[in-house]
């Protein structure tokens, strides 16, 4: 499913916070100067902790090349390599900068696989209170990738998350459970994971 265009703003840390309480996710275009568009999908992909899974070959794999999965240690380098240097790229060097200040402030994170010193893969996204999405990947080694996902999965558990919004569907990311759901149910999902947890 290709993204809808709902609107454009700024990349200040209160626009970005606004844009994913309101259950959009941002995309821009190389050499752009103005707002940066926010998009939907519907169905919009997610991991729910019912479906939540490894695929036990990724657990074998990971396992045997011995990586070490870590949080932040080395986030403006994760959302480098997700960038890359491809023409028309959505995750442009102004827009990498925005998530870097989210990260300042605690928002946004880096899950990542190491061999050793080496990064051999991660992930970045966004946390709040129990909603967390995956943003974007890389990975240098093989399995490198699948480390970072399984640590998001561990991640989202053991911190009670209600669901990882992946925003479009892929072979890759059901293996690891993630699946389509219509608009409306994303965002009544999104309502209740956004609340404070009842005291």
């Amino acid at each position: 499913m290709d993204p809808h265009q709902l609107g454009a703003v700024g990349l200040a840390p209160d626009q970005m916070l606004q844009g994913y309480v309101q259950g959009l996710f941002p995309m821009d275009e190389a050499g752009a100067t103005g707002p940066v568009g926010w998009y939907f999908t519907d169905p919009r992909a997610v991991i729910l902790p019912s479906d939540a899974r490894v695929p036990a070959t990724v657990r074998r794999m990971v396992r045997r090349r011995g990586y070490e999965v870590r949080v932040d240690t080395a986030f403006d380098e994760v959302v480098r390599s997700c960038g890359g240097d491809r023409d028309g790229q959505w995750l442009t060097p102004r827009l990498a900068a925005a998530y870097g200040v989210l990260h300042d402030e605690g928002i946004a994170h880096s899950v990542e696989a190491w061999d050793a010193d080496r990064l051999v893969g991660g992930l970045f996204g966004v946390w709040l209170g129990r909603f967390m999405t995956a943003e974007s990947m890389f990975h240098r080694a093989p399995d490198g990738g699948n480390a970072a996902i399984a640590g998001l999965l561990a991640i989202a558990g053991n911190g009670g998350a209600e669901m990882i919004d992946v925003q479009m569907e892929s072979p890759h990311v059901a293996r690891f459970g993630a699946r389509g759901i219509p608009h409306g149910e994303f965002m009544a999902r999104l309502a209740r994971a956004l609340a404070p947890p009842p005291g």
